[in-house]
């Protein structure tokens, strides 16, 4: 226990990936014995990684274990986080070539054979199943319901919780997380006729993400000729709100090539103006809308719908092609005005952009420079 207190005694900074694979470099053998051994893992290994790796961001989550006789691995997940997919990926692709180690980003897929046991209940290819619910209104969407002929309301949150585990290990984590829209979880007994064995469900998935890329194939957008409306409304405590709204967008029959809704919020003290931003807090908000879409361009695939702004706070909304390099975009903004406000962001699959639908009835058209 003293040997391995001298070894970390020191704290080094880690501010960048380098930084990070470079500490890592030094006690690798360290970990590597640890890991083979079966030692303490949690006072010795994750202990001593876990700090390090938030520093480059919260969020990111350790898995070890040996993945070969003389070949330890490190997985680096974001536990299914949306927003810190990029970073996970990005950390594991600056890793060195370590003799005896294999890093991994997210959880992969693994044999549908595997099989899981919890609290007693069994989730295996022998008692899962699932029902695509296609709908004519969506059919871009991808809507599964997982059945589970033991599923009771006192089983449900441990039958849940065995399913999304099952799924992230037999789907892998980052088609898990991206490919399906809508998932439920039902009591199979009545679906006996509709159901289809879970090992069908990866090649369904595979059909459908087939057919979604080849519909959308090259989708682009360009705002620049685009129409806009402005308006006013007010929040249930009675704080009015300004707004301003892509309606040409609204109007795309094509949303679904840019499935990603990306909500950035920013908090301001507007008490002095009923919630408001005085001209200064405007010019800066805009400032920050500025640098956001300076790098998220409509022609790449982020669209900036719109905007509203009152009770405090700036809501800027985007739809997106993907969700990693907004994720990092918005992550960099965050950091760089920190100081001087909060800046939160949340990004969420909407196919069919229903976060928008409250916007449709903006009638008033307005030339925006």
């Amino acid at each position: 226990m003293s040997f391995i207190k001298s070894l970390f005694g020191k704290d080094e900074e880690i501010e960048s990936y380098e930084d990070f694979w470079n500490w890592f470099r030094k006690h690798e053998k360290t970990f590597f014995k640890v890991v083979k051994n079966r030692g303490n893992i949690d006072r010795d290994f994750f202990d001593k990684v876990s700090p390090k790796l938030n520093q480059l961001g919260e969020d990111l989550f350790l898995l070890t274990g040996m993945c070969e006789e003389n070949t330890a691995e490190l997985i680096i997940t974001p536990d299914g986080n949306l927003k810190k997919i990029y970073l996970a990926e990005e950390i594991v692709a600056a890793a060195p070539n370590i003799d005896g180690w294999r890093f991994t980003a997210l959880k992969q897929e693994e044999k549908i054979d595997f099989g899981l046991s919890m609290a007693g209940l069994e989730f295996t290819d022998d008692n899962l199943y699932f029902v695509p619910n296609e709908t004519w209104d969506y059919p871009d969407e991808i809507d599964i319901t997982i059945l589970h002929d033991s599923l009771s309301d006192e089983s449900r949150p441990a039958i849940t919780n065995g399913i999304y585990i099952f799924l992230d290990n037999y789907l892998g984590e980052l088609a898990f997380a991206t490919i399906i829209d809508n998932l439920d979880i039902e009591n199979g007994a009545h679906l006996k006729e509709k159901r289809r064995p879970i090992s069908e469900l990866k090649p369904y998935l595979a059909t459908r993400v087939k057919a979604f890329a080849e519909k959308y194939e090259g989708s682009r957008y360009d705002t620049e000729n685009d129409a806009y409306a402005s308006f006013e409304a007010e929040t249930k405590d009675n704080f009015p709100i300004v707004g301003i709204i892509n309606t040409s967008l609204l109007n795309w029959d094509r949303k679904a090539s840019h499935p990603w809704v990306m909500v950035v919020r920013i908090a301001f003290d507007g008490r002095s103006n009923n919630g408001l931003a005085d001209n200064e807090t405007y010019e800066f908000l805009d400032k920050i809308e500025d640098d956001i879409t300076r790098e998220l361009k409509d022609y790449d695939g982020y669209l900036n719908v719109g905007r509203q702004t009152g009770d405090n706070k700036r809501h800027i909304y985007f739809a997106c092609k993907d969700v990693r390099k907004p994720s990092k975009v918005l992550d960099g903004v965050g950091k760089r005005y920190a100081e001087k406000v909060e800046i939160e962001f949340d990004i969420y699959k909407d196919k069919y952009w229903r976060t928008f639908d409250r916007f449709s009835s903006a009638d008033k058209d307005v030339p925006v420079n």
